[in-house]
């Protein structure tokens, strides 16, 4: 029997934001040149808010400078989606995939990293859903939906960038700053909220990046130590 092919995971915990935009960039490039495998990058940003392509500037529900003033960053970037926030507490995966290698289908990719956040809030106690017309993972026992991980990808001649941010012990009070994802009969929430216990980011990481592995058919495997100098990845914000 054929392995399954290789996704080398990366944690650099935490990460600035914009170090790992650059990051995810030189491994894109990589990746379209066939260079690298599958790369799952997992990492915690300091505060930031940042604006997808089709952002509506008023989701935004107060000036960068003000928040600056609060200690997040503002960063316009080249994802899908609308406005949403990163911060400590939250794991974030970016999972650099040549959707040529497993399917030409942005949908279906999109529920597969569904798939692997619903299987990670189930392991955890929590019951996650999707809604039907929406994009992301929620929790909606027991009152009004809650957003518990949000999904914005890139996809550049096949190979998907950006990914998946889920909240498991994030300070739920900087999400009253904006209109997340531009959805407005929604709050949001996180594995902490929802069980009423601090979890572990390390276990959930380790859980999302097995049950990414799973949804992909892909066999994870840690990337080489050198990676980080090989790509010229970027540190700090």
């Amino acid at each position: 029997m054929t392995p399954a092919p290789p996704l080398w995971r990366v944690d650099r915990r935490p990460l600035g934001y914009r170090a790992a935009w650059g990051f995810q960039r030189d491994l894109v490039a990589r990746r379209q040149r066939d260079e690298i495998p599958d790369v799952l990058l997992l990492t915690e940003h300091p505060p930031v808010f940042t604006l997808g392509k089709s952002a509506q500037r008023e989701n935004l529900l107060e000036p960068p400078e003000a928040l600056a003033g609060r200690g997040a960053e503002v960063v316009e970037t080249d994802r899908g989606g609308d406005v949403t926030f990163h911060g400590p507490g939250q794991l974030v995966a970016y999972p650099i995939v040549h959707l040529g290698g497993w399917r030409k289908d942005v949908h279906a990719y999109l529920r597969a990293l569904e798939a692997a956040a619903i299987d990670t809030a189930a392991r955890f106690g929590t019951a996650a859903t999707r809604r039907e017309g929406l994009t992301g993972v929620w929790c909606c026992a027991g009152g009004a939906p809650r957003k518990l991980a949000s999904i914005g990808v890139r996809v550049s001649r096949w190979v998907a960038s950006h990914g998946l941010a889920f909240n498991v012990t994030t300070d739920l009070g900087w999400y009253s700053h904006i209109v997340a994802c531009g959805i407005r009969d929604a709050g949001a929430t996180s594995l902490e909220a929802e069980t009423g216990r601090a979890v572990p980011l390390d276990a959930v990481a380790d859980r999302l990046a097995d049950a990414f592995a799973e949804v992909l058919g892909r066999r994870l495997v840690p990337a080489p130590g050198d990676l980080p100098t090989a790509v010229g990845a970027h540190h700090g914000s």
